[in-house]
């Protein structure tokens, strides 16, 4: 009688080798902390981007640099901060609202002292979900204040509108959601330190 000898036949089965798993799990890991780190970062520089925008305008107006504000208008030698932009407003539901706001001194330390807190709130890093509320009324007025719906300002010229919804002012509310929502703070900012005070821990609105 003849012996045959078989070969092994594989049923395509393996068990996994636990060298090349715990390497792709390592590596899986260090992927997503590289990513986590990365987001963190490009939040960071956005949030500093994004304050200085509010901050620089702020000391534009105030000191008359001569970029948006000449020199000699400044807030400091007597200029009105909302009179340009207010009593500018041609059309839109609250055209004439605006115009009887323009120039009034409420106004102006509102809109300046918005600003600067916005501004520093982001620079530092810190009080983000004040700096979004604030800073979404803010630009939700001045979006109505432009009124991009409209095609036609109220004496029939065109209105030049680019879009009618989506403008500069909507894009800045939402960066300012999105960095309070991230704790964009805590990265290039003081974000971490800010969180442990005690009365801030109390009050988790102030983050």
């Amino acid at each position: 009688m003849a012996v045959h000898n078989h070969p092994h036949r594989h049923l395509g089965f393996r068990f996994p080798s636990l060298r090349r798993s715990g390497t792709a799990s390592a590596s899986g890991e260090v992927t997503t902390a590289a990513a986590t780190a990365t987001q963190a970062y490009v939040f960071a520089g956005l949030r500093l981007l994004t304050g200085f925008v509010f901050l620089w305008a702020f000391l534009d107006k105030t000191f008359g640099f001569g970029y948006a504000t000449q020199s000699g208008n400044g807030w400091i030698d007597g200029g009105k901060p909302t009179k340009g932009f207010l009593g500018g407003v041609a059309v839109g539901p609250m055209e004439s609202t605006f115009h009887d706001w323009a120039g009034a001194a409420w106004a102006d330390w509102l809109f300046m002292l918005g600003l600067l807190g916005i501004g520093l709130a982001l620079i530092a890093g810190v009080g983000l979900r004040l700096a979004a509320v604030a800073g979404t009324l803010m630009m939700t007025l001045m979006w109505i204040a432009e009124w991009p719906p409209a095609k036609h300002l109220s004496d029939g010229s065109a209105s030049m509108s680019t879009n009618p919804f989506a403008d500069y002012h909507l894009i800045y509310a939402v960066v300012l959601i999105a960095l309070a929502a991230a704790g964009a703070g805590a990265t290039w900012g003081l974000g971490k330190a800010w969180a442990r005070l005690p009365f801030v821990s109390r009050n988790r609105w102030l983050l």
